[in-house]
């Protein structure tokens, strides 16, 4: 019986053959299936399978890759490939709405003790961030893990020690009572997909699963409506703070707002709140009821887009969008009602 697929189980090549090809020969250590490090998907177009060693070496190349603590792969192609080939070019355009990565990892060849082959572990489907535009064979790329929540006893088991990313850095510094540090936001609207010309400088999270993103969605709620209320206090007018309204969590998901507050004239501020743990450039979702509160409401209107967010210390950098939000931020359809 074949080895259904699930998120941090143990695989060897054979089961990931029997579930993505089963119909098909395999052969240890020969073949796609038995020995190489990136599998297309048969009939799936721009779908794939990767299996990854880390510390491998291949010829005189030593590859170098890592998972950061918010799932972010640094992944190198193989040694011969430049930025031309065919395969390189489908990375670089990968769309994980639409197409499949799926990542098995392991982090040596031979379990130490039992001098066997190491399984690989079902780490999940990857996300395109960004690749090094100055460097090929190999081409250096960096991808997204999707709903990305390991645990210890995995990484243990795996032996999978995991990085800090270099912008990953501990507010130190900062004048909010609140741990919110107020930046300019990053770009407006643009004609297109923003690529950053840096290696690492888009910086893309898809990590939260639904559970992880609640907890991180209150926690960011919960910091802009105390930060909101400090401001109203700070500028003499506490009889404001005090009608300041939690309404996502009074009157549940739906009003188009989670919090309503107000401008220091008494007029009525109404304040989505987007949080995620990735970067500035992180997508973030935006229902059709916020849409349409932002374009009826557009001089009461601001989405605070917190992010860098930690969960466990309550930190995070945030910017302000004010008025509709589709005059500030490129909209794109990702799932769709059939009636």
């Amino acid at each position: 019986m074949t080895k259904p697929l699930q998120l941090y189980e143990t695989y060897d090549r054979k089961m990931v053959h029997d579930i993505f090809e089963p119909f098909s020969p395999f052969h240890w250590g020969t073949g796609t299936w038995g020995s190489h490090g990136i599998v297309k998907i048969p009939n799936r177009d721009k779908n794939y399978v990767f299996f990854v060693t880390f510390g491998r070496k291949q010829g005189d190349h030593q590859f170098k890759e890592e998972i950061t603590q918010e799932g972010i792969l640094t992944w190198q192609s193989q040694p011969h490939q430049t930025l031309k080939n065919p395969n390189i070019s489908k990375f670089v355009n990968h769309d994980h709405t639409k197409n499949n990565i799926y990542l098995f990892l392991r982090t040596r060849s031979l379990n130490p003790k039992t001098k066997k082959a190491e399984p690989y572990t079902y780490l999940g489907q990857l996300a395109y961030i960004s690749h090094d535009k100055t460097i090929e064979k190999p081409v250096h790329f960096t991808w997204q893990i999707l709903n990305w929540h390991i645990d210890e006893q995995t990484l243990r088991r795996m032996s999978l020690s995991l990085a800090n990313f270099e912008r990953d850095q501990v507010i130190k510094d900062t004048n909010s009572k609140y741990n919110l540090i107020l930046v300019d936001p990053p770009y407006g609207k643009s004609g297109g997909n923003v690529n950053s010309p840096s290696f690492q400088g888009r910086h893309i999270n898809f990590s939260e699963n639904e559970l992880i993103k609640k907890s991180i969605g209150l926690s960011g709620e919960l910091l802009v409506l105390e930060n909101e209320k400090q401001y109203l206090i700070e500028n003499d007018r506490r009889d404001l703070a005090d009608k300041v309204l939690h309404t996502s969590v009074i009157e549940g998901d739906g009003a188009g707002f989670d919090i309503q507050s107000y401008f220091l004239d008494d007029k009525p501020k109404f304040i989505e709140v987007k949080t995620t743990v990735g970067g500035i450039n992180t997508p973030f979702i935006v229902t059709a009821n916020e849409l349409a509160f932002s374009k009826a409401q557009p001089n009461s209107y601001e989405l605070h887009r917190v992010y860098n967010f930690k969960l466990n210390s309550k930190i995070g950098y945030y910017y302000i969008l004010k008025g509709d939000i589709s005059a500030n931020k490129n909209l794109i359809p990702n799932r769709f009602m059939a009636y």
